[in-house]
Parts: C-alpha cells; structure tokens; sequence
C-alpha cells in the first residue's frame, strides 16, 4: 500500500513544500519515519497511533515507512502530525489516495483534537505559490491562514470531522476570507494627551516621516514613555504587504492573537533593559525571532538606555544598519527582517539631573562619565535624531488648551511619506532613512548656501562618515515636509542641530 500527502515545512520564517510519502505492508506493528526528522517529528508516531485508535480508526497490524521528503532538509515541530496521519489513514483505506491539490498542517492530540501550531500564515503563503488549492489545519488557525489569497482554508477540529469531510459523508465549510475592518486601526493613544513638549513633538513629526532611529534625553518624569508609545498612532496605515510580513514574524514567535489573524496597527515594543541578546535579536536551536524582528514595520522602544547591557546593545549595530538579522545556527541560518524605528529614552545621569536648573545632580563627573559612556559612538551614529526632553511647565500642565492631535501631525508626515513613494518607486526603498550610498547624492540635492552650511557643521563639529550620510537622510526629510525639491539651508540647520547633544553630553 502506497499513499502520499502534501504538507508544507517551516524553519524560522522560510517555508518550504513536504510531501509524505507512505509504503505500508502487513506484519508487525511499527511505524518508521525517515527525512531528517527531529525528535519533535519522531514522536509523532505516538500522538497518531493514539490519535486513530481514540477516533475509532483502526490501523491493524501495519508496518509502514513514512518518508519526509525533500530528504535534505531538516524536519522540525509537531505540524507534519496531520499529514503524517492523513497519509497512514489513505495507505490504510479510510481516504482516498489520490488528494492532490491538498495541504495538510497541524498538530494531533491523543485524543483525536487538532491542536493549534506556529508560523501557519507562512506555510499558507508557500502553499498558495506551490499550487495548493485547499489547506487543512486546526480550526484555531483558520483564521490565519485565511488571509491568503487563492487558497481555500478548511479549519477541521477533529480527526473524525477530517475524515467526514474527505469521503464526502459530512462536509466542512470553508473559512470565509479575513476582511480588515476600520475598527482595526483605531487606537486610545493620542498626542493630544500630552502637555507641551512641542520641541519633542516636532522632532518625533521628523522622524516618523522619514522613519527614523531617535533618542530622548531628560530628567525622570518628563513624559519620554508616554510620547514614545504614540509614535505609531502618527505613522502611516500598514500596508496589506507589510502587516503580511509583520504577521508572519509574530506568527512564527507564537504571539499572534486567534482574535487578531492579521497585524494592521504598526507593532510597539516596549523592552525591559534586563533583556538579553538573544532576546532582543533572537535565537535559540531552532532560531526564533528577537524583539528587534518582532517590531518590524514598526517601533522598537529601549527605555533607560545606558542601564542595557552594553554588549547586547552592540548586537543592534549590524541589524539597524542592514535591517535584517541572520542568526546562524547548527541547523540552519535563519534571517529575519528588521526594518524598525529605534526609540531609545535615557535619563542624563543616574539620578537623572545632570544639567537641570530645577534639581540639583548628585553624581559625581565620574558618574556621569560612566554612566554616559555604557552608550558607544558607533551606537549613536546610528540614530539620526536626538532630542532633549524638558521639565514640564506648570502652565502647560494646568493650562486647558488641547495639544496638538496624531490625527493633524499623522496628515503632514503622510504628505511627506507620499513624496518618499513617488520618489522611491520601483525601488525596495520605503523611506528616507533607508537610502542606499549610491542614492544619496542622487535624492540628497543641496542648494549652494545649504552645502556651505553642511560643509562648516562637518568641520566644526566632526561628524562621522556615517553621521553625515544620517544628517542628509534627515535634511531629506525635513525638506519633504515642507515640500521642497531642493534641501535648503534651514534644512540642513534643522538637521545638524539634531545631532548637538553628542557634543553637549558625550564630548564630541
């Protein structure tokens, strides 16, 4: 008896096609499973046997060889249990042979239950590009994998309803295609909540246009978490392709909500300076994506700064420039995208009063200098804009005049994104702070009293290569919010006075 069934594999976020293949001959029990199985595939023979016996489905007594194929390429989790299952049932008479055109993924319980898996929208997209015109997995991921165009998803709940459905006894119906809906998008956050800091404001509007790395500097208590966290409500709407990619990544981690099947609001992370490496760039055997991947398409947010580790910090210098990760591991080399905008908030010192006028700094020069100095150069020339963030005003504060709304600041960094479109089309670029070298003399045009002006901040200040390149991104941007072709002087001026605090507090 010979049976096979399509399936589809998983290694971090690259899916891959499987088929199972199945020889089963009369003789002593046993089931063998071959195709660079891991330890996870090996005990599936366990979950099926248990499986069809409790669904009343009896296998007999049945030798059979289950091969993975392609052989090459490593086999790891619980979701090949479906098809394995679906393959000695077909070998054993109870489904048809012949299934082509279908997928099956999922894991089996030994009671006979389908159990949710990780990573299905990806297996579904490779699905749907490799032909497959009806998916089959666990009803709780359904709804995820129904987001894919060109495919039908039948979310089955037991092994009993998978074989009522293919032998025509009690059909299943298909999972009606996820629509986005309005209320997707909307959010309680808005920057109408905060009280002054118009000069932060201002410098946030800039760096969402151009998605841009920023840091925030100021005493404790200033607002630099609550103005971090409505960042996204000013950015614009995702895309269908980038809440595609951004789910596919929060898929595969296991954080992907049953009621949410699709990212549509820009990801917000928020990540405690007790994070490790691996945390926040991933890993693992099986390589999984770290908290820099996890907000791709959207913030990265590292609060008190110099209190992270200041080599798991170092491990952001590869990925903020490339805007991928590559984690290499003994199974595999795993890359994940990373295409985030850094926001990181510090205090000036550890008691976080260096320079005020209000409070008195206890630190020693020392302290300072130590505390100061857990943040490298090479780490700063990555961030195109740093901002001070003051004490606020008691007038601002008790005053009853409504701040300026994400709404009104969301509209003018949309005109400037539009601009970036129009510019970048037919190109992988998507903003201003992705510009390649070999564009950035191109895109980055100066008049002549902006050029003076760039070459005497240069000489002054002694920007980095890598510094410069950032203060073009930024001049850029801050020409196309006002909708200028050519970058002017108050540009370029705007631009370099975002990099002033690396003199100001880090001697430079």
């Amino acid at each position: 008896m010979f049976a096979k069934i399509s399936s589809i594999g998983l290694f971090g976020l690259n899916a891959f096609p499987v088929t199972a293949e199945i020889s089963a001959s009369q003789g002593v029990p046993n089931i063998d499973i071959v195709g660079l199985a891991d330890q996870s595939v090996q005990e599936s023979r366990m979950r099926i046997k248990a499986a069809t016996d409790n669904s009343g489905l009896k296998l007999g007594n049945v030798k059979c060889v289950i091969n993975l194929s392609p052989a090459g390429m490593k086999k790891t989790g619980s979701f090949y249990d479906l098809a394995i299952m679906t393959a000695l049932l077909a070998a054993a008479g109870y489904l048809p042979k012949e299934l082509d055109g279908k997928a099956f993924i999922g894991e089996v319980s030994l009671g006979g239950e389908l159990c949710p898996v990780n990573g299905v929208l990806a297996m579904a997209v490779e699905a749907a590009q490799n032909g497959i015109s009806e998916l089959y997995l666990p009803y709780e991921n359904a709804a995820e994998a129904s987001v894919v165009k060109n495919i039908r998803v039948y979310g089955v709940r037991t092994v009993k309803e998978l074989v009522g459905h293919l032998t025509g006894k009690a059909l299943i119906r298909p999972t009606d295609p996820y629509e986005i809906t309005e209320e997707s998008y909307q959010t309680v956050l808005d920057f109408a909540d905060v009280k002054g800091q118009e000069a932060v404001k201002s410098a946030i509007e800039v760096a969402a246009a151009g998605f841009h790395n920023m840091l925030m500097i100021g005493p404790p208590g200033t607002g630099k978490s609550m103005i971090a966290k409505r960042i996204p409500t000013v950015l614009p709407r995702m895309t269908f392709e980038e809440s595609i990619e951004t789910t596919k990544i929060h898929s595969v981690a296991g954080i992907l909500s049953p009621k949410t099947p699709l990212v549509t609001r820009r990801p917000f992370r928020d990540v405690s300076h007790t994070a490790s490496s691996v945390g926040l760039i991933g890993g693992g055997s099986v390589p999984k994506p770290g908290e820099i991947s996890l907000a791709h398409n959207g913030v990265l947010f590292l609060d008190e700064f110099p209190e992270f580790d200041r080599r798991v910090l170092e491990t952001l210098r590869q990925p903020l420039e490339n805007r991928s990760i590559s984690i290499a591991r003994a199974a595999g080399t795993v890359t994940y995208p990373c295409n985030i905008m850094l926001i990181a908030a510090m205090n000036p010192c550890p008691c976080g009063n260096y320079g005020s006028q209000i409070k008195k700094c206890t630190c020693t020069q020392q302290q300072v200098a130590r505390y100061l100095g857990k943040i490298s150069q090479p780490i700063l020339d990555r961030i195109d804009i740093q901002t001070e963030v003051a004490t606020v005003r008691y007038e601002d504060l008790a005053g009853t005049v409504k701040s300026e709304c994400s709404a009104a600041m969301a509209e003018r960094i949309a005109k400037a994104r539009e601009i970036q479109s129009r510019r970048f089309k037919g190109t992988s670029i998507t903003s201003n702070s992705c510009i390649t070298p070999d564009m950035l003399h191109e895109v980055c045009v100066l008049d002549d009293k902006a050029g003076d002006y760039l070459k005497l901040a240069f000489e002054k200040t002694g920007l980095s290569a890598r510094a410069y390149d950032r203060v073009l991104k930024v001049a850029r941007t801050c020409a196309d919010l006002d909708g200028a072709e050519l970058i002017g002087k108050p540009h370029i001026a705007r631009a370099v006075s975002y990099r002033s605090l690396d003199r100001k507090y880090w001697g430079n």
